[in-house]
């Protein structure tokens, strides 16, 4: 049996999970009970779909803020998903990539997209099960968001790319856990950063996406009407 680093176990100060309100969600919902298999399952499914799809203030937000927030994007859905599996003794670690804005487009409406950079930060949760590391990407979309992208455009198995997803079959794309990797962005990776134990690590040498002028009109003004975007999606499907 491999002997992994106490490194992927660790609280940080992003992955807070020793806080009170991580903390009490784990014993409400018995994660710990459960075998490691179903437990990786039942915390994944809980970040996909109960957090929903949406743009928060920063990347580099802690797990319990973006549990506060209730929404996120990959990489703050990410740091949510680490800091829960840690929790319950399984560890994980954080892969850091640049996506191509161009999947962001229809999620960001076009008339906010010229904000976007060419190349967006992006991450993935990598989780060790069975003695192997595992991808797990299909996170970032809420089923109820990625339905109604589907109702609109998936008549087949086929390549799409826009609205968050960059995927080889919109119609059924790999994001349910049953021990293997999940995708949902990963055709529109365009830069590979590498493994790290810590997000706090890879943020402090990458930085984020936006700075000086644009990084305040995301905080306190574009991202909401992003989100305002993604939420009449979910609630009302894609506009013809």
């Amino acid at each position: 049996m491999t002997t992994l680093s106490n490194d992927f176990l660790l609280a940080t100060p992003m992955l807070d999970f020793n806080h009170p309100k991580i903390q009490a969600l784990i014993t409400q919902r018995k994660w710990r009970d459960l075998p490691q298999y179903d437990a990786i399952g039942a915390i994944y499914h809980y970040v996909r779909d109960e957090i929903r799809f949406g743009y928060n203030a920063d990347d580099r937000l802690t797990a319990s803020q973006v549990l506060k927030d209730g929404y996120g994007q990959c990489n703050t859905k990410g740091t949510l998903l680490m800091a829960l599996l840690r929790a319950v003794g399984v560890s994980a670690r954080f892969h850091g990539f640049t996506i191509y804005n161009e999947l962001q487009r229809g999620a960001i409406p076009n008339y906010l997209f010229v904000i976007a950079p060419e190349r967006i930060i992006h991450s993935w949760v990598e989780v060790y099960h069975n003695e192997r590391w595992l991808n797990l990407e299909g996170y970032i979309i809420d089923q109820a968001y990625l339905t109604q992208v589907q109702n609109r455009f998936a008549n087949q198995c086929e390549p799409f790319s826009g609205f968050g997803i960059a995927t080889k079959c919109l119609a059924t794309p790999d994001i349910d856990w049953n021990g293997e990797g999940t995708y949902i962005q990963s055709d529109g990776i365009a830069d590979d950063f590498g493994v790290y134990s810590q997000p706090d690590d890879f943020y402090a040498r990458q930085g984020s996406n936006l700075s000086g002028v644009k990084k305040v009109l995301f905080r306190y003004l574009l991202r909401h009407l992003m989100n305002l975007n993604v939420n009449q999606i979910r609630a009302n499907g894609v506009a013809s």
